[in-house]
């Protein structure tokens, strides 16, 4: 049993919010939940990032993109999740931002249109203010030429499919497009 006095473990926590969708799905009489999670936390174990799909299935992620255009952010991510555990926090910030826009169409990328947050160890939890997202978004345009460059070369030709998470790291980063765009399960 926890109490306000414990910290709940990131996992636990999982379990019962996937336990709470997923009996929707066995009951004739409610309705599923219609949408997916995304959610990090950083616990004893170290951080974690787990993906909560409509139907209670859970799993956890090195990296991962959810929503609709999300593949190519997640194929970005595939390639690129062996070097965040040499990455600082401004590196994995710009990487997170990069795999956003890569999922954008016509829109550009911006602090009204996205989000980030920071959790690591020894570090307190942090939700980027506007000012300094759009910084970083425009450190990201000025250096879009060094990404591509390094896509184009295949200088980090790395190959995965989906990328579960194995081990825990020290650092863990959130970033969320918010759209006016359907999801997944709107289309």
């Amino acid at each position: 049993m926890f109490s306000e006095l414990n910290t709940l473990p990131v996992n636990l926590n999982e379990i019962k919010c996937s336990g709470r969708m997923q009996v929707c799905t066995q009951r004739s009489w409610k309705r599923p939940y219609g949408v997916g999670l995304l959610v990090a936390g950083l616990d004893e174990a170290g951080p974690h990032l787990y993906y909560n799909c409509p139907s209670g299935n859970y799993a956890e992620y090195h990296a991962f993109a959810i929503g609709s255009r999300s593949q190519a952010a997640k194929t970005y991510l595939e390639r690129k999740f062996e070097t965040f555990m040499e990455s600082t926090k401004e590196e994995l910030i710009r990487h997170a931002l990069f795999a956003v826009k890569e999922s954008l169409q016509e829109e550009e990328l911006s602090s009204g249109n996205c989000g980030v947050a920071v959790v690591g160890i020894d570090e307190p939890f942090v939700v980027l203010d506007p000012k300094t997202l759009q910084a970083y978004i425009e450190a990201l345009d000025s250096g879009k030429d060094e990404m591509q460059t390094t896509e184009e070369t295949g200088t980090d030709d790395r190959q995965s499919s989906q990328v579960p998470q194995e081990g825990t790291g020290s650092r863990g980063i959130s970033v969320g497009a918010s759209e006016d765009t359907p999801t997944d399960m709107e289309t």
